[in-house]
């Protein structure tokens, strides 16, 4: 059924696409394929045996939420979104399998070797905690890509700040991968917000998770390691 023209809709659909223009789901997965290599280069110990199966199920699933990417600005896809989740849920555990179980053989073994591949792989947890954070952001913030496509936005859950100043844009700037890519490498890096705080209660939740895996790999994980050389 075709939509009726109203006054000031055909401005919110000119406004809608150039939103979905400048906000495409290419980077996000791109990002997941990114997970899912690093998880496949640790070290077999670190993963599930077979070492496999669980990139064999990211993958598999990644394939079936880039053949269904939506191309309608307008319509919502809450199948598609519930898939997304899941699928970065399961990238994030196991992630997070693999640091405890790093950290296990780090603490538990009373003559840990082979130093350079333990850094190598902490340094791999890290990365993956920044990228993985990163798709979390950027789903779950008002309302995901497509709640911000749409004229009528969700609250936000990050409190950017183009917010804060008319001249930024304020409340009319929509936030792109990026931002969120940003956010991620400096809650990692620097264990806390830096210029973008964490508004909703899931928000802080999250960004207080992805700083405690953060701090563990690099306190922890990677200062044994360099020990160990």
């Amino acid at each position: 059924m075709k939509r009726r023209a109203v006054p000031g809709v055909r401005q919110a659909e000119g406004v809608a696409e150039e939103i979905a223009h400048h906000d495409p789901y290419w980077p996000a997965q791109l990002t997941i394929v990114a997970a899912i290599l690093l998880a496949l280069s640790l070290p077999e110990k670190l993963t599930i045996n077979p070492y496999w199966i669980l990139p064999a199920l990211e993958g598999a699933v990644l394939l079936a939420l880039v053949a269904s990417t939506p191309w309608d600005p307008w319509r919502m896809h809450p199948a598609r979104r519930i898939a997304a989740l899941v699928l970065i849920g399961i990238v994030s555990a196991a992630n997070l399998l693999s640091l405890v179980l790093l950290a296990h053989y780090l603490v538990g073994s009373h003559v840990p070797a082979g130093g350079r591949q333990l850094i190598l792989a902490g340094a791999e947890i890290w990365i993956t905690n920044v990228l993985i954070f990163a798709v979390w952001y950027w789903e779950f913030d008002r309302g995901g890509p497509q709640g911000r496509k749409l004229a009528e936005m969700p609250r936000p859950d990050f409190l950017f700040p183009q917010y804060t100043e008319d001249y930024l844009g304020r409340w009319s700037w929509r936030p792109g991968y990026v931002d969120y890519l940003y956010v991620s490498f400096t809650n990692a890096s620097a264990f806390s917000p830096t210029d973008t705080m964490p508004l909703s209660a899931w928000a802080k939740l999250a960004m207080l998770v992805q700083a405690l895996a953060s701090v563990v790999t690099v306190a922890l994980v990677v200062g044994r390691a360099v020990n160990i050389l």
